[in-house]
């Protein structure tokens, strides 16, 4: 076996404070038959050019580079060691720039503790082993869990890209929340028509044959890995034949019965038949076989005798189970709001005219329940109102976290109300305010220059009150500065904050995908890989990740199609990186201590063999179940006990 040391000046980023020279003399003593050279820029062209033709010249077999740090050019030596007709993984690197040179002042200590790191490397790189990656065949095809802005994002791109999109929404529109938004921060444009361009490209544009939209669906199993996934879904029947309806509406005014509205935030009803509101997409009705006389073993048939289109109503139509093979899977499921009936001093659900955000948007909608009409519950048309910033939010008794667009949401209410409603009294009632971004301050200036709006800051939710009155709301408050006092006004709208949605917990726990401390999904890094999951080949995007607005959603639903074009390539095997775990049979004593530990759930547990196994395409070399193996029977490729402690003596002695 023969090694060779290179050392690299990196100009005088190292030379300054370490002698090369020195350490040369130090590693000569440990081992007379090390090969030693010196390059200045090793990670330049001719360094590495230098360094390649050097291990063919020496007939090298190990090699101990001290550079800088493995996360800047291991990857960089490695290519090089290969092109040489070496096994990349025969090389150990010595960090002698960062954690040497850089903080080292005293050249002579800087240079004694370079030896030792080298000389500790020796030993290590003498016990390496060839270590080969694996190839695997791959499915280029993805699935998007949830048609919302991210989902819709997502899925058209990698379409265009010529690759088809599994896109799965549980409701019988697409769109998200946003479409039932009359109008959207900052610059206060239509929702709908906003997104209306994605959602026709997506169900009828050029790269619609690429998406494969299936309303009305849950995930409700999943095997495989990253470039292998099997997924199992469940389409619920819509009794009516999304192709052939033409929705024209001739169904629903004769249907006799109704129901609550949940797409109105049960503000109205509609129809057992009917759409979820008007302009929903796609535009199909739907039946509610909860509400239909037929599945309350009554035969009506008028919704079909008033369709003009021949075969449009299924009623046999039953629920599916379907499987379908994809490579990579994103989750863009979106939120909820905070249940603001959890603060009860704010009076809402029992108290008429005090409302959710969400419920606001709702009432002032064209396409609403009162067709955008501010009415009161008694029909009246408030004069005053109080929007309560931060329900919620900022609270360690509810949601420590600020979830930045309700400010935002707040003011565009008051220019809303400026704009449709002139003269109405607003008063804001905030905790703090949020408005970053290069537009978002214009709504923020317009409210406080609008006579007709106040401000009130106050410290604690439980700070304010809200009692009926005389026909109004009375709001009875300590502010800020602990005076106190009451305003009155006709209608209250609270800004809750938002949280997790209702299947984050199901789909976390299906898809072994982690759920942060507030219960959004897991990043991978929160500020370098906030789209990426723990789950190798499971993408986040959109407010299931975190509060955000359309924006970041978009954003992020974009980034998540670059991870998955980039990754997912027809022709393209999937490589795999050979620094996993592994574990010795013989030794497993199936404690499962390794499957509780994982944080990648790169480990199962096999009950037939009573083994763990260890994924290789999820595991990521981390080395927690190897620490945690109570019987030693997990080895780290790459990073074995042996070679670990065979470092660390030769740095203690």
């Amino acid at each position: 076996m023969k090694v060779g040391v290179y050392f690299c000046n990196c100009g005088s980023n190292v030379s300054d404070k370490i002698d090369a020279e020195t350490v040369k003399v130090c590693t000569l003593q440990k081992d007379k038959s090390v090969h030693f050279k010196t390059i200045d820029f090793m990670c330049s062209e001719e360094g590495k050019q230098v360094f390649e033709n050097d291990l063919r010249d020496n007939n090298i077999n190990r090699v101990v580079n001290a550079a800088c740090s493995p996360r800047e050019h291991e990857g960089t030596f490695m290519q090089a060691m290969s092109r040489a007709g070496l096994n990349p993984y025969l090389m150990q690197m010595v960090n002698i720039r960062e954690q040497v040179a850089w903080v080292t002042e005293d050249r002579e200590k800087a240079t004694q503790k370079a030896s030792r790191y080298i000389n500790a490397a020796l030993n290590r790189v003498a016990l390496h082993t060839p270590l080969h990656k694996k190839e695997i065949d791959i499915s280029t095809d993805v699935l998007v869990i949830g048609a919302g802005p991210a989902g819709l994002k997502t899925a058209l791109t990698i379409a265009e890209a010529g690759r088809k999109v599994v896109l799965v929404e549980k409701l019988p529109v697409i769109g998200g929340m946003p479409v039932r938004f009359e109008e959207l921060f900052p610059k206060m444009e239509c929702g709908p028509c906003l997104l209306e361009p994605l959602m026709a490209d997506v169900l009828h544009g050029k790269f619609a044959e690429n998406i494969e939209l299936l309303t009305l669906t849950e995930v409700i199993g999943i095997v495989g890995s990253y470039g292998n996934f099997s997924v199992k879904l469940r389409i619920r029947p819509r009794y009516v034949d999304p192709h052939k309806c033409v929705g024209c509406a001739e169904c629903i005014a004769p249907c006799p019965e109704s129901a609550k509205n949940e797409f109105n935030c049960n503000l109205n009803e509609r129809k057992a038949v009917d759409f979820p509101f008007a302009g929903a997409l796609p535009n199909s009705v739907f039946i509610d076989d909860q509400v239909c006389l037929r599945w309350k073993n009554q035969d009506c048939h008028i919704c079909k005798d008033a369709c003009p289109v021949e075969d449009a109503f299924i009623y046999d139509e039953k629920e599916r189970i379907v499987e379908r093979n994809v490579g990579a899977i994103l989750i863009a499921i979106g939120s909820q709001l905070y249940d603001c009936t959890l603060i009860p001093n704010l009076g809402y659900g029992k108290l008429q005219d005090v409302l959710t955000s969400e419920e606001f948007e709702r009432i002032v909608a064209a396409n609403g329940p009162t067709s955008g009409q501010l009415i009161t519950s008694t029909r009246a048309v408030p004069e005053s109102i109080a929007i309560i910033h931060c329900v919620g939010s900022l609270d360690k008794d509810h949601c420590e976290y600020c979830s930045g667009v309700c400010c935002q949401e707040a003011f565009k209410f008051n220019q809303l109300l400026e704009h449709k409603f002139p003269g109405k009294k607003v008063h804001h009632f905030y905790k703090e305010l949020s408005v970053p971004g290069k537009e978002e301050f214009e709504l923020y200036r317009k409210a406080q220059r609008n006579p007709e709006s106040k401000f009130i800051r106050y410290k604690e939710i439980s700070d304010l009150s809200i009692a009926s009155q005389d026909g109004q709301k009375s709001i009875s408050y300590s502010d800020a500065d602990s005076k106190k006092g009451t305003i009155f006004a006709d209608m209250v709208v609270l800004c809750p904050a938002i949280i997790p949605g209702k299947d984050s917990k199901v789909l976390s726990k299906l898809l072994e995908v982690g759920l942060d401390k507030f219960g959004f999904f897991e990043e991978l890094h929160g500020r370098t890989d906030s789209t990426q999951s723990k789950m190798k080949g499971i993408y986040i995007a959109g407010t299931c990740q975190s509060p955000m607005e359309i924006q970041k959603a978009m954003n992020q639903g974009m980034a998540v199609a670059g991870y998955m074009l980039s990754g997912l390539v027809q022709g393209r095997k999937l490589e795999i990186s050979p620094v996993t775990a592994s574990v010795i049979d013989e030794r497993c004593s199936g404690c499962k201590t390794c499957v509780l530990v994982c944080p990648y759930k790169a480990i199962s547990f096999d009950g037939v063999k009573g083994k763990s196994h260890v994924n290789d395409i999820l595991c990521h070399g981390c080395g927690t179940c190897v620490a945690a193996c109570p019987s030693g029977a997990i080895i780290g490729n790459h990073f074995t006990n042996e070679q670990i402690m065979a470092e660390i003596e030769e740095i203690l002695i």
